[in-house]
């Protein structure tokens, strides 16, 4: 007897070392694509994004959940850095810093070419794989990031940008953000205006997908039914498991599943278990719902490491994802099923949305109705001359009022 009790604790050892062992096994040929790292904003924070500077060396860099090694340590093969910008550059120079963070992140390529391999498609990503690179591709964090702007959304997606989430936790003048649902924002657009709805056509067109992260659930449900492509929540939870406005409801989940769309599960205490501590298990139970009511199709990984101030236990940074495909394998998940979450799932999203992109289609370019603009730090060129003046009655009528002041005086 005594023999017997003493063999359960090695026996269960062993069990977990086979378990982390066919994790390894697993994403030696098929390492993880995560949705969303914001790496490059502690570079801009702490280092005004200057490579260069010795502390900044992402071989040896502390401080952070992600470093050159911990990648590796992970198995992470690609990676959707965010380049972020607060809502409080929305109307003055949000623009500006977008295009620093994609610089840096280009730039991040550029300095380890030995790590990373800077790609816009999902060829480039299975490129990066074969050579066993970590694949880096620019997910813009935030549609105050365009600037209300067609031109800006294709600019951006010249430089590299595949993603766009289309609001971070603040409106924009076309889409509403999750914060509407708690009653700390007021809806402006119900979801998307009608230029916020031009938005999601343009990126259908050009291949850019839609990630509706930190939207509004009325967001959610008309970007959902309207794009042509499916889309992704590229760091996003379960709100059944935990009921915050940032995780995706059951009926939307209903939603990813009929339209073939992702959502990459984010590993932020606050959204996975609703309070200041999580564990890897909890996460896992996020993973575990979604593949319920969504299917195994519909699951991924969203980290959000280096965005977020509290992680979970077993999972404090980049390296620790196999644990959590253990736990997945644990849970007797098939290996078809986890290469889905680690990469496969992501792959045939992004296949979709590059085979419903049309170049040869005539781009958008009705512009955004001026009266809809904030104006004390914009300027107003090219709409006092164009066919269409979409002026707001206020507006229109502040401009008679100063055309009639203007004829008095001469």
């Amino acid at each position: 007897m005594w023999t017997g009790w003493w063999l359960w604790p090695l026996v269960a050892v062993c069990t977990a070392d086979q378990f982390r062992d066919n994790a390894v096994r697993l994403m030696q040929s098929t390492p993880v694509i995560d949705g969303h790292n914001d790496l490059p904003w502690q570079l801009l924070k702490r280092f005004n994004n200057q490579l260069q500077d010795p502390r900044a060396n992402l071989t040896s860099l502390n401080g952070t959940h992600t470093n050159i090694p911990k990648l590796k340590a992970g198995f992470v093969g690609a990676q959707f850095w965010s380049a972020y910008t607060p809502c409080d550059t929305q109307n003055k120079d949000s623009v500006k810093r977008t295009l620093e963070q994609i610089d840096v992140i280009q730039r991040m390529c550029q300095l380890y070419p030995e790590t990373f391999l800077c790609v816009t498609d999902s060829a480039g990503i299975q490129q990066a794989f074969q050579e066993g690179k970590v694949a880096s591709l620019v997910g813009v964090e935030g549609g105050h990031s365009i600037d209300s702007s067609l031109g800006v959304l294709r600019a951006l997606y010249h430089l590299g940008m595949r993603y766009l989430t289309l609001t971070h936790s603040c409106n924009t003048p076309w889409a509403d953000n999750w914060l509407v649902d708690t009653g700390e924002d007021e809806a402006q657009s119900q979801g998307l205006s009608s230029f916020g709805q031009s938005v999601v056509k343009e990126m259908n067109r050009l291949g850019v997908i839609i990630d509706l992260a930190h939207v509004s659930v009325a967001t959610m449900e008309a970007a959902l039914q309207l794009s042509k492509a499916p889309v992704i929540f590229s760091h996003s939870s379960a709100y059944s498991v935990c009921r915050h406005r940032r995780n995706v409801p059951d009926h939307v989940l209903q939603l990813v599943k009929q339209t073939g769309s992702l959502v990459m599960v984010n590993f932020y205490n606050d959204y996975v278990s609703c309070k200041a501590e999580a564990n890897l298990s909890q996460v896992a139970d996020h993973l575990d719902y979604i593949k319920k009511v969504a299917g195994a199709g519909a699951v991924g990984f969203g980290g959000d490491y280096d965005g977020v101030s509290r992680l979970p236990s077993g999972l404090e940074d980049v390296s620790k994802y196999p644990d959590l495909v253990a736990e997945l394998l644990r849970r007797q998940w098939t290996e078809e099923e986890v290469r889905g979450a680690l990469a496969e799932n992501l792959l045939r999203v992004f296949k979709a949305v590059e085979q419903a992109s049309d170049h040869k289609q005539a781009p958008g370019e009705e512009p955004i109705p001026l009266g809809e603009l904030e104006a004390s730090c914009r300027t107003n060129y090219g709409y006092s001359g164009a066919p269409s003046l979409h002026l707001q009655p206020g507006t229109l009528l502040a401009s008679l009022v100063t055309l009639l002041l203007s004829l008095c005086l001469l």
